[in-house]
């Protein structure tokens, strides 16, 4: 018996199992009558808790300070650290899978895009339906806004198909400075080699077994493994494509992006304008590049090399 409610509850089983007083039962269990006699002034937080659980079944694995955020959305004024405190009253606490990350070598500084189509980064993410078809999914993701770009299933994609789906985004949204991606077959496939030639676009890859040189779009691909697919089951293929839809619409307009203060990758990208003004600073030289730490950087081909300092 540690905390006061449960001196309350065990001196209230004395008075009514055993006939004590409650003098006599607070001696009993080294309890202060004060205790029994205190009452709380906290405010009713119910209205809060109802609509924190409500969100955290329709968002199963947003944690505490996302939650916060979509709150503060809603209008409900609360402070963080009490908002944990009733989070983890009401065992909504989310469970992290994977194991521990350990960096490992040596690593290397890469430029930070400076605005929107200054990189892209490219993936693959397998799934499969529930009647045992597996299907893949080719994710895009601008570096700067960490806006999704693009998600397209499908039970097969060759290197045309993604260089279609390329030359349809940079018709939606301008042509990229560069892209990176693995070094996957489809991905190192004449078609894409071609791509990347016709539209003078530098196509970076990243060193073999070299993952997180590629961090952003792994980064995204474990968000939506974690919060979509693993969340999912997907019986067509059709309704695939409707989900992925609908989970790329929320990610950009409604899901909170700890790495922009808590805005949204669209309500960032509009925010991003001053940020060229300040990319032509550092281009004169007037102030130091911007870095982020990343593994070092692996090889490209021949006809789009990158350039490293």
């Amino acid at each position: 018996m540690v905390t006061p409610a449960a001196k309350r509850k065990v001196v209230a089983h004395l008075v009514d199992a055993h006939g004590m007083s409650e003098r006599r039962a607070c001696k009993a269990i080294g309890c202060c009558r004060i205790t029994m006699r205190y009452r709380t002034t906290r405010a009713d937080d119910a209205g809060v808790r109802q609509r924190m659980k409500a969100i955290a079944q329709e968002r199963r694995r947003f944690g505490y300070r996302r939650l916060h955020v979509l709150l503060k959305r809603q209008g409900f004024a609360i402070n963080h650290k009490k908002l944990f405190r009733l989070y983890r009253e009401e065992k909504l606490v989310v469970r992290r899978r994977g194991g521990r990350k350990r960096a490992i070598g040596t690593r290397a500084p890469m430029t930070v895009p400076m605005a929107p189509n200054d990189r892209w980064s490219l993936d693959f993410v397998s799934d499969q339906l529930t009647d045992g078809r597996r299907l893949r999914i080719l994710t895009v993701v601008d570096d700067c806004t960490r806006e999704c770009l693009a998600l397209v299933a499908d039970t097969s994609l060759s290197g045309a198909r993604a260089a279609r789906e390329l030359d349809r985004l940079v018709m939606e949204r301008g042509k990229p400075k560069m892209v990176v991606s693995d070094n996957g077959t489809e991905l190192t496939s004449n078609a894409i080699l071609t791509w990347a030639d016709r539209s003078c676009v530098a196509w970076h890859y990243i060193a073999p077994g070299k993952p997180m040189q590629n961090g952003f779009i792994e980064s995204f691909n474990g968000r939506l493994r974690d919060e979509l697919l693993n969340e999912t089951l997907f019986t067509s293929l059709a309704q695939t494509r409707v989900a992925l839809g609908c989970w790329r619409a929320d990610y950009n307009y409604t899901r909170p992006h700890s790495q922009f203060g808590w805005k949204t990758p669209s309500e960032f990208a509009f925010t991003c304008h001053p940020r060229r003004d300040l990319a032509l600073r550092y281009a004169d030289g007037s102030a130091p590049a911007p870095v982020a730490t990343t593994a070092k950087l692996g090889n490209s081909n021949g006809l789009s090399e990158l350039r490293t300092g």
